[in-house]
């Protein structure tokens, strides 16, 4: 799927939405998380597409729940916002938590901002809200997509 993907890569980054949104999509929906990832994105933002939060929602829980650290980032603020789904504090630390442990040292400052976020959300929740939020992250699992 690279050059595919770099196709579509290099159409966002030149303004061209309609083409990247045609490259990218036939990649998500064949279950590759970093496609489903930018889908979401251009969801989230309206780039070549309707702005709809619940369909960027769709798309960032399909790729974080493969373990993609910068959707379950993403994921993790649609909870904390609301945007798409009811507000859910405990799903957002969790979803923030994932991403902190599995954004790699090269990522650094993203992982520093995954901290951030979750302590923001933590300053909003009750010590039982908290502990339920760091069991749901221990208890979480990648899953594949099976096409």
């Amino acid at each position: 799927f690279g050059g595919q993907y770099e196709d579509a890569v290099t159409a966002y980054k030149r303004g061209d939405y309609e083409t990247a949104y045609r490259l990218l999509k036939p990649l998500a929906q064949q279950g590759i998380p970093i496609a489903q990832y930018n889908l979401g994105v251009m969801y989230d933002n309206g780039k070549g597409v309707p702005q709809d939060y619940a369909e960027a929602m769709n798309w960032y829980r399909r790729a974080a729940e493969q373990g993609l650290a910068d959707a379950q980032h993403n994921l993790g603020w649609v909870y904390f916002e609301g945007q798409g789904v009811p507000q859910d504090y405990v799903l957002a630390h969790m979803w923030f938590s994932l991403a902190v442990s599995r954004f790699p040292a090269s990522e650094g400052e993203k992982r520093e901002q995954a901290v951030k976020d979750r302590n923001i959300v933590a300053s909003k929740m009750t010590p039982a809200q908290i502990a339920e939020a760091e069991r749901l992250a221990r208890e979480w699992k990648p899953k594949k997509e099976v096409k």
